[in-house]
């Protein structure tokens, strides 16, 4: 049973009259009794059939004829159980019929939206259609009495059986494939693409005549392929539109009465309402008049034998028919064997010759395989591991090595250069040693203007200078100078590039980085996410739900633009199969004891209330967009849809 109902039965069934405290012992009182006790949840259309056949029994019998004002409540009150009974298990009945055709009907909804399924559903469901075909040609070979024989299966035995017919009127073999053309006109589509082929067919025998014979071979090779494969695939692309149609018909009728049956509920609470006998008989009548009105019941009878109709008569009789309907018919699905055989024909062979072809390429395909290791090895150490431990190892420690030059380096060249230059000095400008300190400071801090000096006199005669002088001596110390110089400009190098050496070790390993993220993120999406069952059902189911929220606010904002304030039994109906969808994917994709779960399932309370009117029930609508909109991705999913 459904929550729905559940809900339902349990609301009402408190409000039902208890039996009188104080009751005088017979035959009819005990038997009402074990009736009132046999009337508890769950309550079976067969239970309630049964004790409202006893109820009449007895009261033919004339077992009440005598009853007192006690027994009579007790014999309301078991009336009224068997009633609620019957009515829940009503509800339900036509509920899951309601049900059952829309699922039906959204598979057939499914194949019709593309052409390539409706081609695979024309495949799987090939090997019936042949059956059929064979079947209609023998028939008609025993009807004919013509020997059986293979000669009888040649395109001109079929021709001479099955005489060509109108074209607006399907040929025997086409409605032997296609079975729905018994009950559908011949397609208008599929009409007109026929007359395009005859005119296409007029044009290919003007062009025979100015064209070359191959020209007119690949018109008729287009012609034929034409013919073999669009025109099945539109005639299956029918079938599967005629089929949701039908089930779209039945949908709707079956919630036209359900929305009756829902609308009469407060009819029924207010019955139970009564505590007087005789008025709570009254209003059980009022209630079994308008529940005989939402079944489209001409028959008003009593509340007893209203039960024992119907629990005996209407509702199995209406089962059978529904059943019986959707056979002839063939409005549900194909078997799953039907579905899968294309698979369990097709599928083994590939995978053998997959296999074989792998066992061939055995060396190659291990050879691949040990290099995609190693390939992984390498990444993984070399360009991910080896990356983050040097970014680990500059955090904690650093270094103070140079990356261009060291330290030692430019201190050495630099003191040989004071050497050199105080050398100079002594002995070309005999300093003194005070004059030294000051000099050798002047050095430290790249003046060298003593040794210029010295240069710029041995410059002005430099043949005697470079023989006898200090000319080479002053260009010597010049050179170790500039080799000063570019230390020191190197020094500043380093120093640059060690202050930016965590920037480079997070830029070198941030490729490998972010080919991790986007593998991880992947499969973290394909494990909780966009696919399988995935986080709140999955992208699939979450799909659905929001298609059934926009089709409960299309029929409420229809209902609107009719120009009614209240709800017709048929949205009712509608609705309440929304709602039902609604509730059962909260209970079992959405967390339980959530704050999700909880308000969702408190919106679909409301949303179900019928006391609610069209302006309160789109008001909910809204608050379940704003509410549950984000969280279950609708707003993405409608952008993709």
């Amino acid at each position: 049973m459904s929550t729905f109902v559940t809900l339902l039965y349990r609301d009402l069934s408190p409000k039902v009259p208890l039996p009188p405290s104080s009751l005088t012992s017979s035959t009819s009182t005990d038997a009402l009794k074990d009736y009132y006790l046999q009337l508890s949840p769950p309550l079976t259309r067969r239970d309630a059939g049964q004790v409202a056949r006893a109820l009449e029994n007895f009261a033919h019998d004339g077992a009440f004829a005598t009853a007192d004002e006690q027994e009579d409540a007790l014999k309301c009150a078991v009336i009224a159980k068997v009633l609620l009974g019957l009515y829940t298990q009503t509800l339900q009945t036509y509920l899951d019929e309601a049900e059952d055709a829309e699922t039906e009907l959204e598979w057939w909804s499914d194949v019709e939206r593309s052409r390539l399924s409706s081609a695979y559903y024309l495949l799987q469901t090939l090997p019936s259609r042949i059956v059929n075909v064979v079947d209609a040609i023998m028939r008609a070979v025993r009807n004919k009495k013509i020997p059986l024989s293979p000669s009888v299966f040649t395109p001109s035995s079929i021709r001479q059986l099955f005489p060509s017919s109108s074209l607006f009127h399907p040929h025997t073999l086409i409605i032997a494939l296609f079975p729905h053309l018994n009950h559908e006109p011949y397609p208008a589509p599929i009409l007109v693409n026929a007359r395009a082929r005859s005119q296409t067919t007029s044009w290919y025998n003007g062009v025979l005549s100015h064209s070359t014979h191959v020209q007119a071979v690949l018109a008729c090779v287009y012609q034929s392929f034409h013919n073999v494969v669009s025109l099945p695939v539109s005639l299956a692309r029918h079938e599967c539109k005629s089929k949701r149609e039908r089930l779209q018909k039945i949908r709707d009728e079956r919630a036209a009465v359900l929305g009756g049956l829902v609308n009469i509920r407060d009819d029924l609470t207010v019955a139970l309402a009564k505590q007087d006998a005789t008025e709570l008989m009254a209003g059980l009548q009022i209630f079994v008049d308008k529940f005989a009105l939402a079944l489209k019941l001409n028959e008003s009878l009593p509340p007893v034998q209203f039960s024992v109709f119907l629990a005996n008569a209407v509702l199995p009789d209406h089962d059978k028919a529904n059943s019986s309907n959707i056979a002839q018919l063939g409005l549900r699905r194909p078997s799953r064997l039907t579905l899968i055989w294309p698979k369990l024909v097709f599928v083994p062979p590939i995978l053998l010759l997959a296999a074989r072809s792998a066992y061939r390429s055995k060396d190659s395909l291990h050879r691949m395989v040990v290099e995609a290791a190693e390939t992984l090895k390498d990444f993984w150490r070399d360009w991910l591991l080896g990356p983050v431990k040097d970014i680990v190892k500059t955090v904690r420690a650093g270094s103070d090595e140079g990356v261009i030059i060291t330290k030692e380096s430019v201190k050495a060249d630099l003191e040989s250069l004071e050497r050199m230059a105080l050398s100079l000095a002594r002995e070309k400008l005999n300093y003194t040693q005070e004059q030294m300190t000051v000099l050798s400071e002047q050095i430290r801090h790249g003046d060298l203007t003593a040794v210029m000096q010295i240069y710029e006199n041995d410059i002005r005669s430099p043949l005697k200078s470079a023989f006898g002088g200090t000319l080479l001596r002053t260009l010597l110390v010049q050179v170790q100078k500039a080799k000063v110089d570019i230390d020191q400009a190197l020094s500043g190098i380093d120093k640059l590039l060690k202050s930016q050496e965590l920037t480079f070790a997070f830029v070198g390993v941030a490729p490998a980085l972010a080919v991790v993220y986007g593998i991880v993120g992947y499969l973290a999406r394909l494990w909780s996410g966009s696919r399988g069952r995935g986080r709140y059902g999955g992208r699939t189911h979450r799909a659905r739900v929001w298609a059934v929220i926009r089709r409960i606010e299309r029929l409420l904002i229809a209902t609107s633009v009719a120009g009614t304030t209240d709800i017709d039994p048929r949205t009712s109906g509608l609705l309440l199969l929304s709602t039902t969808h609604l509730r059962s994917y909260a209970e079992r994709r959405l967390p339980a004891n959530s704050r999700l779960h909880d308000g969702f399932l408190e919106d679909v309370t409301d949303l179900e209330d019928p006391a609610l009117g069209r302006k309160e029930k789109l008001r909910v609508v809204d608050q379940m967009w704003k509410s549950w909109g984000q969280a279950l991705g609708w707003y993405e999913i409608a952008d993709k849809q």
